[in-house]
């Protein structure tokens, strides 16, 4: 039996290498749409194909940081092969918890001790709990938040020496601290940006923190609790939100620009938001950047924008002059209801 693993899906077939290529052509180019990748799916640019194993038994394994338990922590459990979510919310007696202490690592007798409460014994034991250790020593080394294996399994195998049972890491989902993109070269240059939502790519090219959601006012806001609040207050007048943009503390006229390029390139987005406190970043500088971007994507929207601290009025002064159709507001809540008027 072959496996054929794809972007997005699996597919399981026992026919021979040759139809197994065919089969992977077929794939190739096609958009495919899963639960992962939401309604717009996900181009297939590559296939991995592995050859199967009898799976006996899946477990699930998994390294992360935990605040509460500050470092690393083992969250594992016997039922693998689904969602560890359902687990913990229909049987977390089944979920073990084992924190690690970073500074002494993963010992012999913690790693077997875990693979003893899953269920292992003998040499199926030992190699349980080489494998955790190894899986520890990966997370450590390359500055990894999370190393998910799901499933975990038993699966025999055949060699020399006749089929035996092992243990075998079957699929697994890794993520890596961004931070550490300096010291972790080799795999973030890995990375596929092809793979993800174009928005996001550029907003991190700009530094800016963005998140597309489903509404239809787009917000640009500078710090993350006023981005949140703003979000609430939309939501408590009777609409939603598309998306959360944060242009940070020290927003130039450049990012401000992009902001409204990203903002704008969302369909759903029927009017604009802009809620700056001005601190590090002057609201004359934010001022002129709405009124350059606004000018540069020709935009045709309605746009709401709230200023207040440092130089609010010289920034109030720009937008009046910049005679563009441009709604000021007093205050966040005015802002907000204004903004829900205009869609």
């Amino acid at each position: 039996m072959w496996i054929l693993l794809d972007v997005a899906t699996m597919s399981l077939t026992s026919s021979p290498p040759m139809q197994v290529s065919e089969m992977s052509a077929k794939m190739l180019g096609n958009t495919l749409v899963t639960k992962q990748t939401g309604e717009e799916g996900q181009l297939c640019s590559s296939v991995l194909i592995n050859e199967g194993v009898d799976i006996k038994r899946e477990l699930y394994f998994a390294l992360l940081m935990d605040r509460a338990a500050h470092g690393p922590v083992v969250v594992a459990s016997t039922q693998g092969g689904m969602d560890i979510e359902d687990v913990a919310e229909n049987s977390p007696e089944a979920i073990i918890k084992v924190p690690v202490d970073i500074s002494k690592g993963m010992s012999v007798e913690q790693s077997e001790g875990i693979a003893g409460d899953l269920g292992f014994e003998g040499e199926l034991k030992t190699g349980a709990g080489k494998q955790f250790r190894a899986l520890y020593d990966m997370f450590i080394g390359t500055d990894a938040t999370q190393v998910e294996i799901n499933p975990l399994a038993v699966a025999s195998t055949s060699g020399i020496d006749g089929a035996k049972d092992e243990v075998i890491c079957v699929d697994a989902k890794l993520n890596f601290d961004d931070n550490a993109a300096y010291r972790q070269k080799d795999i973030f240059a890995m990375r596929d940006t092809s793979m993800e939502d174009p928005r996001d790519v550029a907003a991190e090219k700009a530094g800016l923190n963005y998140i597309g959601l489903d509404g239809n006012i787009g917000c640009m806001v500078n710090g993350a609790g006023l981005a949140m609040a703003t979000m609430d207050i939309i939501k408590l007048h009777g609409a939603a939100p598309a998306n959360f943009l944060d242009v940070g503390g020290g927003a130039t006229v450049e990012q401000v620009t992009t902001a409204f390029k990203l903002l704008t390139s969302d369909s759903n987005v029927k009017a604009l938001l802009v809620n700056v406190f001005g601190g590090v970043v002057r609201c004359d500088v934010i001022s002129e950047g709405i009124v350059t971007a606004a000018k540069e994507v020709g935009l045709s929207i309605p746009l709401i924008v709230r200023l207040e601290g440092t130089n609010v009025e010289k920034g109030k002064e720009i937008l009046l002059q910049s005679g563009l159709d441009i709604t000021t507001a007093n205050d966040l809540d005015d802002a907000a209801k204004k903004a829900v008027a205009a869609v």
